[in-house]
């Protein structure tokens, strides 16, 4: 499957319902957390999809030693895993006791199983945004002084 096929249904449901974000790091520790922010495009000649992790987040945590990350859309079901997956910290619950882990195609993070829509990133660049640069209203409307960072992942496989 190419990346753009279902983007259509991927984003609505992103949007609506939310995505899990799950990242293994180079130590083991395994970790999800509900998205509802994201972006696929074609950048560098290669398919990507950007996330946005608070730096408070244990994801981001894990996030600084890993090499990729998985998006896990479930299509209109899961509603309690993901509100557990988007308000509990994996600092504090073990997330594998709130949905089942399975082995991704591509890369070392898994998938959330049961999903209808999976991207397998390689992480390709990280960095923060710059607060100065936001525009005002925005920075208004969604921040505090907890800015995000933005992970860049290169999609290699898509499948769903």
């Amino acid at each position: 499957m190419k990346f753009y096929e279902n983007l259509d249904k991927m984003m609505e449901h992103l949007t609506k319902d939310g995505a899990f974000l799950t990242v293994k790091d180079s130590d083991g520790r395994i970790n999800t957390m509900t998205i509802a922010w994201g972006f696929s495009g074609f950048i560098w000649s290669k398919p990507h999809f950007m996330t946005l992790v608070r730096p408070q987040r244990f994801t981001r945590e894990i996030l600084k030693t890993a090499d990729s990350f998985t998006v896990s859309v479930p299509f209109g079901q899961m509603k309690k895993e993901l509100g557990i997956c988007g308000t509990e910290s994996g600092r504090d619950i073990d997330k594998s006791g709130v949905v089942e882990f399975a082995k991704a195609k591509s890369v070392a993070s898994p998938i959330v199983a049961g999903c209808d829509f999976y991207y397998e990133c390689k992480i390709n660049y990280a960095d923060k945004f710059d607060n100065d640069k936001i525009p005002e209203d925005i920075f208004g409307a969604h921040y505090n002084q907890d800015w995000h960072d933005f992970f860049l992942g290169e999609i290699v496989e898509t499948y769903g």
